[in-house]
C-alpha cells in the first residue's frame, strides 16, 4: 500500500468500528461502508487523509473524517483520535 494510505478494513478496526478485523472486513463486503460517498464492497480500498466514511452498523450510523491512519487497535481515546465526526455527533 502506498505511503499515507492505508486500508479500509484495517482502518476500521483500528478506529473501533469492528470488534475484530475479520467483522470489519465483514461491513463492508455487505454494503454497509460508504467512502466520499460511495459504497464499497472491497475491504482493501485504500484510504487517506480526508475521506469520508459512512458506517452503518447495528447499533448507530456515524459519518467522520479520517483525521489519522493509525498503527496499531489501541485504547477508545486513541481511537477516536483517527477520525473526526461529521455533522455534530459526538466523537
Amino acid at each position: 500500500m502506498r505511503e499515507g494510505r492505508q486500508r479500509l478494513d484495517k482502518w476500521l478496526w483500528f478506529a473501533r468500528f469492528a470488534r475484530t478485523r475479520t467483522l470489519a472486513a465483514r461491513l463492508v463486503d455487505d454494503g454497509y461502508v460508504r467512502v466520499n460517498g460511495a459504497r464499497c464492497d472491497n475491504p482493501a480500498k485504500a484510504l487517506g487523509l480526508g475521506d469520508v466514511v459512512t458506517v452503518a452498523a447495528a447499533h448507530a450510523t456515524m459519518a467522520v473524517r479520517v483525521a489519522d491512519l493509525g498503527s496499531r487497535r489501541g485504547p477508545a481515546e486513541e481511537a477516536r483520535g483517527l477520525y473526526e465526526p461529521i455533522s455534530g455527533e459526538p466523537g
